[in-house]
């Protein structure tokens, strides 16, 4: 009998380890091996280019608007990450000559400095330890 109750709780521990679980933020979904956002990371910070700036600022509106995993928060860094890239001038310029229509669309009502100075902030916001690094780097970029 022993044995038994052994056996059942040995099972019952196997089948719900066996359950996929959620990651505790949303990156954007999945591509191949890695989040979209690990991918089209690295892909623009390795050989950077026009399309890959327009794609990597459509995935961080996407994960700001639209947060998800269990803490339902945007991931550390992002909100910094993309607010810096928004308020960098290449970005504007890449974005105007190079988007797609589907990509326009997404970011037809957003003013990028404006955006970028707001993301910044709710990087603070989210992430109080933050502020020493991004208060002093927004009040540079806003001169």
């Amino acid at each position: 009998m022993k044995h038994l109750r052994l056996l059942l709780v040995a099972i019952a521990f196997c089948l719900t380890s066996c359950t996929t679980t959620q990651s505790l933020y949303y990156w954007g979904g999945t591509s191949g091996d890695a989040t979209k956002y690990e991918a089209l990371a690295y892909r623009n910070y390795d050989a950077q280019s026009p399309e890959s700036i327009c794609e990597l600022v459509c995935l961080y509106e996407d994960m700001v608007t639209h947060p998800g995993g269990t803490r339902k928060v945007v991931p550390p860094g992002i909100c910094a990450e993309y607010g810096y890239l928004l308020l960098q001038p290449s970005t504007v310029e890449a974005f105007d000559k190079h988007a797609t229509k589907k990509q326009r669309k997404m970011m037809a009502s957003v003013d990028f400095a404006q955006r970028g100075a707001e993301m910044l902030r709710k990087e603070m916001e989210l992430y109080p330890e933050s502020v020493k690094f991004i208060e002093p780097l927004l009040k540079r970029l806003q001169k």
